[in-house]
């Protein structure tokens, strides 16, 4: 089989596991909450390269997440898509960079995300908009998608519960129905499972071909049954697999989807092709 494709995760460097996990009062109180902040730890672009072989990992796709606290209301976990490329640059064909979306500011921000996909490599945007308060389906989000369309590049997004101190109704994967009917030619893809909505993110994905769901963020030990009988049936060219690492970790994630017993032709499209056929690796 070919080597997994992880469609989601952060900026691993130590100096960013420091910055946005370890030293922020509300990042860290989530991972502490849920028993992982002692877990953290940041690698260095050789580590990485070397944990990578050892996982037997393929490509890793880093967001430059741009996040906004509902509390603090500010940014939060603020990676800038310089700082994915500068490691992307060093791991060629293995980390490939995300655009953080930020919905108040679509014109400069559309005109970045052009450069980046440009002279970057980006293969995507992601959008996580619990914090800004407003769904992915509100106006102010639609130049990022038109954009992505002229582009050829597909758009994540973070659905579902999310951990943080954030309203979670705009995670709601019934939010994505609209975009898929206002943006046919847009590869919409749906982490998290969409939990607790779960069967509502397989209905959408069900309905629309334009769109996909992503296991990223939740241990396949937990995965609802509908996601499982989703991915070994009717909908295993529907979903790709991914850890929101660090979150969860890449040894931990591939054991227990081994223990699913998931059949051999479904396992390798959620692991590998169906991320090969979303994302434009080879421009």
């Amino acid at each position: 089989m070919s080597q997994p494709i992880d469609i989601l995760g952060h900026l691993f460097t130590p100096e960013a596991i420091k910055e946005h996990f370890i030293d922020d009062p509300e990042e860290s109180e989530v991972f502490d909450n849920v028993g992982r902040l002692h877990t953290l730890r940041g690698y260095t672009v050789d580590e990485f390269k070397a944990y990578a072989d050892e996982v037997g990992l393929g490509k890793v796709h880093v967001a430059a997440f741009y996040g906004w606290s509902y509390r603090r209301q500010q940014p939060y976990l603020r990676v800038t898509p310089e700082e994915v490329h500068e490691v992307a640059a060093q791991l060629p064909g293995r980390v490939h960079g995300l655009f953080g979306v930020n919905p108040f500011d679509a014109l400069e921000g559309v005109a970045h995300l052009e450069k980046c996909v440009k002279e970057y490599g980006f293969i995507g945007i992601h959008v996580h908009p619990h914090g800004f308060d407003l769904g992915p389906d509100h106006a102010f989000y639609f130049p990022y998608y038109a954009k992505c369309v002229e582009l050829g590049i597909p758009a994540m997004f973070s659905m579902g519960h999310t951990l943080d101190y954030m309203p979670i109704e705009n995670g709601r994967p019934a939010k994505l129905d609209k975009i898929a009917l206002y943006f046919p030619e847009l590869t919409i893809v749906c982490t998290h499972t969409g939990w607790p909505w779960v069967e509502e993110a397989i209905a959408i994905a069900s309905k629309h071909p334009n769109v996909y769901l992503g296991t990223s963020a939740y241990s396949p030990k937990v995965w609802k049954p509908e996601m499982i009988k989703f991915i070994n049936t009717w909908g295993q060219d529907k979903v790709l697999w991914g850890s929101d690492f660090p979150l969860l970790k890449h040894p931990e994630a591939l054991a227990q989807l081994d223990a699913l017993e998931l059949r051999e032709g479904p396992k390798k499209k959620l692991l590998y092709e169906n991320a090969m056929k979303v994302f434009p690796y080879d421009r």
